[in-house]
């Protein structure tokens, strides 16, 4: 992280079976920067892991952050040292809020769709979309009422009507209709997702099938699930700056290859989720294999996520 911010848990929650929610404070007592709705922090973890978490709280309120963090049984460290490492009164460092989930509050009605711990980044939108007036709907879907993250906060909200939730448990008749919830596209209505891999392949796939534009469905991963690597075994690339030609071998990413050169690119999550490490790309035929970029936007080939991402063409050329 190149910057950092010192902040405190002034309070740890149980927001669900298995998620733990975490209030920070600024350990100096000072105002922290400002955030928008579908924001995110990274978090400086035990251990040296470092991990992204959505802000879960109104994005009016400038004195504290909230997170909300699943334990995964599948998880590489990081949820599992926030459970049993962290506590009340400990000091974190964080970086400053990044958004790259924004919500469009043009929009003439913002459809929510969570899968899980999806709901964080959603529920800040819920929050801004109601301050606003704006017309709105969330849709929570979880495998059972107590894994449904921060349900009693919903349900006791002030905009608890618009709060639908959805469980794998329940009759059939609960349990959710994409197709019926989703419903046709209309100018002006957005669509907003945000769980594991499965549940928003699975939305993403019905709101195609229902002809909605690519520009108004809002996609976030919160894990890196990504596709197989694609592209050719080895590959060079190419820094347009200097004309300097590094190799890439097959078993290392082209993050990893160019910091063997001392050429560092900022990096977060590295699998492909964040778009911290974002490049754009000159020249060359880019093998995606992240989940940040639209389809829209891969298919442009002008930008990829070199964490993960490699080359069909024997070079790429980057602006770097």
């Amino acid at each position: 992280m190149s910057t950092v911010l010192t902040v405190r848990v002034a309070r740890k929650t149980v927001e669900a079976e298995g998620v733990a929610g975490f209030r920070l404070v600024a350990a100096d007592g000072a105002r922290l920067p400002a955030f928008t709705a579908g924001a995110h922090i990274d978090v400086a973890l035990p251990g040296g892991l470092v991990r992204q978490y959505s802000l879960c709280n109104a994005s009016a309120q400038a004195d504290h952050y909230e997170i909300g963090v699943l334990r995964d049984p599948a998880s590489r460290g990081g949820s599992q040292a926030l459970h049993d490492a962290v506590h009340e009164g400990e000091v974190l460092r964080i970086s400053p809020p990044r958004n790259h989930f924004p919500l469009d509050e043009s929009a003439t009605h913002s459809l929510l769709l969570a899968g899980g711990i999806g709901v964080t980044p959603l529920l800040s939108m819920a929050q801004r979309l109601h301050a606003l007036q704006a017309d709105f709907s969330l849709h929570c879907c979880s495998r059972t009422a107590a894994r449904a993250p921060y349900r009693r906060r919903l349900e006791g909200g002030a905009f608890a009507h618009k709060v639908f939730f959805h469980h794998d448990d329940d009759a059939v008749a609960q349990r959710i209709d994409l197709a019926a919830t989703i419903g046709a596209p209309a100018p002006g209505k957005h669509l907003y997702v945000c769980g594991p891999t499965g549940f928003i392949d699975a939305v993403r796939a019905t709101a195609h099938a229902l002809h909605w534009p690519d520009a108004r469905v809002h996609v976030e991963y919160f894990a890196g699930a990504m596709a197989p690597a694609d592209g050719q075994g080895s590959f060079e690339v190419e820094l347009r700056s200097c004309g300097r030609v590094i190799r890439v071998a097959e078993s290392v990413s082209v993050v990893d290859a160019l910091a063997a050169e001392g050429i560092d690119i900022p990096v977060s999550c590295a699998q492909g989720v964040c778009g911290t490490c974002l490049t754009r790309v000159l020249a060359g035929d880019v093998a995606h294999n992240d989940l940040y970029l639209t389809p829209a936007e891969q298919a442009a080939n002008d930008q990829f996520l070199p964490c993960c991402s490699r080359a069909r063409s024997p070079r790429l050329v980057l602006d770097l």
